[in-house]
């Protein structure tokens, strides 16, 4: 794909300067999965919409030292997918769609990080109805709200992109809905 695209689950890595010295090699994050949030965007003719999918399981390895030596693996529970209100959730829960009952989860694991503290891409394989594609997401790091300056432990991670949901063979009710997906994904985590 030569577009941008990002999806679902929270994943990467860095853009605010996070200050401290003798830090190295991968560190394991923990998802706080209560105060995460997976939040996507599409289009019913002119109006915007919204959802949100659950993360199952979030495998986080990060150098900030290094950026690019950091890992991802995230899985999503698509079965618990909602599109903000019922009928569209149904639909996007349809064979025709996310196909949840042959497909119930989401995975991106990341291939390859690219820059800094001060910004970073990542680039990974996102499996969506046994269909695996790369996509590339814009990822920010950021201390959380009342830490200290130089604090590692307790970050927040923001994604952003967008995906296009025919790419995945996710091509039903296209005469209603839009093919680009938006993704904002803001996970905190803990060291």
């Amino acid at each position: 794909m030569n577009r941008r695209s990002a999806i679902l689950g929270p994943l990467a890595l860095c853009a605010l300067a996070l200050p401290g010295a003798g830090h190295s090699a991968q560190q394991r994050y923990r998802l706080d999965a209560a105060r995460s949030t997976v939040a996507f965007t599409y289009r019913i003719g002119d109006a915007a919409n919204s959802g949100q999918m659950p993360v199952k399981s979030a495998d986080m390895r990060l150098d900030l030292d290094n950026v690019p030596a950091s890992r991802v693996d995230v899985v999503l529970d698509a079965a618990q997918a909602r599109a903000g209100f019922f009928l569209a959730t149904q639909a996007l829960r349809d064979a025709n769609v996310l196909d949840t009952v042959t497909h119930p989860e989401i995975r991106f694991r990341s291939t390859r990080i690219t820059g800094d503290l001060s910004g970073a891409t990542i680039t990974g394989d996102l499996t969506v109805r046994g269909i695996t594609r790369a996509v590339t997401l814009d990822a920010g790091l950021y201390r959380q709200r009342g830490t200290q300056p130089g604090d590692r432990d307790n970050l927040t991670v923001l994604l952003t992109g967008s995906v296009s949901r025919s790419a995945f063979g996710a091509t039903g009710y296209a005469g209603l809905v839009g093919d680009l997906i938006g993704i904002r994904i803001v996970a905190r985590i803990t060291k």
